[in-house]
């Protein structure tokens, strides 16, 4: 491990999440909307957010570009979490939410489409990332690639963390996730999907691969496979565990070696609700980063932890997400 304290996140496709409230509808077809809540996101960004807010030293790094990139500096400064983005030409992307005036009403939401990165912008932000390391305790790498990045943009920024001995967390799917994970990330975060292989397979496959270690989220659970033994954290599905929490949770085990179950059980704590409702509603209402303690507490007492019987990692090629 390095020699540093700082938890640094890495998040390449950083989003401005734009919430209108909207009002009644004007008789001549405009249609008046409330001044636009601003709010840095994407999953690496919320990592840092709950982190910090649960104490941790962090650093958000990335991508950022144009106006929007500098409004998603401007808010994680209100928030508390210092950064050292990578600035791009293009701009970031923003995804827009309008709500109705009733909590209970319609939402509509629009995506706008990434921004384009450059050979030259890549050499840049290599370069910023390699400095990074100097200082990092670990990094978490987080979300999807913008355009113009190779797939294996994140195998690169995992190998560039192990010359440095620092730990590195990928959380990711796709075809970043097929040419990651044979770097030797310490710790891959992957949701199983519906035409993949379930938890176990899917996790098992990644530790077989090259990751330390996986933890797989699907409905409520997460299966946790290493090549010592396998672990399945289950909640009630009604509390919808947040992906950023979830892997913001299992940071701090990487780092302190918490036993598997004492990681699944803070991880889905907070993923559960103990980090707040803004992890769960990007764009949406929010708390500003605040850590519900007594949610924290109770959920932890409601997560179950089971260990499987120690096997040896089956030979599955499937990794997909």
């Amino acid at each position: 491990m390095s020699g540093g304290d700082v938890i640094v996140t890495i998040t390449l496709n950083v989003a401005l999440h734009v919430t209108y409230t909207a009002g009644d509808l004007a008789t001549a077809g405009v249609n008046p909307v409330s001044r636009p809540g601003y709010r840095a996101g994407g999953r690496g960004v919320t990592v840092a957010r709950v982190l910090r807010a649960f104490g941790h030293d962090v650093l958000a790094a990335g991508l950022v570009g144009g106006g929007t990139g500098e409004l998603i500096r401007e808010d994680l400064a209100r928030s508390g979490v210092p950064t050292a983005f990578t600035l791009i030409r293009g701009e970031s992307r923003r995804f827009l939410r309008f709500a109705s005036p009733d909590p209970a009403g319609p939402v509509t939401r629009f995506a706008e489409p990434g921004p384009y990165i450059t050979t030259e912008e890549l050499g840049r932000f290599a370069a910023d990332y390699r400095r990074l390391m100097a200082g990092a305790a670990a990094v978490v790498l987080c979300g999807s690639l913008p355009d113009g990045l190779p797939a294996d943009t994140y195998g690169s920024l995992v190998t560039y963390a192990a010359e440095a001995g620092v730990p590195a967390i990928l959380d990711a799917g796709g075809e970043e996730l097929k040419h990651a994970v044979g770097h030797g990330p310490d710790l891959v975060v992957a949701e199983a999907g519906p035409a993949g292989p379930g938890p176990e397979g899917l996790g098992a496959a990644l530790v077989r691969l090259g990751a330390g270690a996986a933890a797989v989220a699907a409905d409520g659970l997460v299966r946790a496979v290493t090549p010592a033994g396998q672990w399945t954290a289950r909640v009630d599905p009604a509390y919808r565990p947040a992906r950023g929490a979830l892997v913001a949770g299992l940071v701090p085990g990487q780092l302190l070696g918490w036993s598997w179950p004492d990681r699944l059980r803070h991880a889905l704590a907070l993923a559960a609700g103990g980090a707040g409702a803004w992890t769960r509603v990007p764009g949406g209402p929010e708390d500003r980063d605040h850590v519900d303690l007594a949610a924290y507490e109770r959920l932890l007492d409601a997560v179950r932890v089971e260990q499987s019987a120690t096997r040896t990692v089956p030979d599955r090629d499937d990794v997909t997400s």
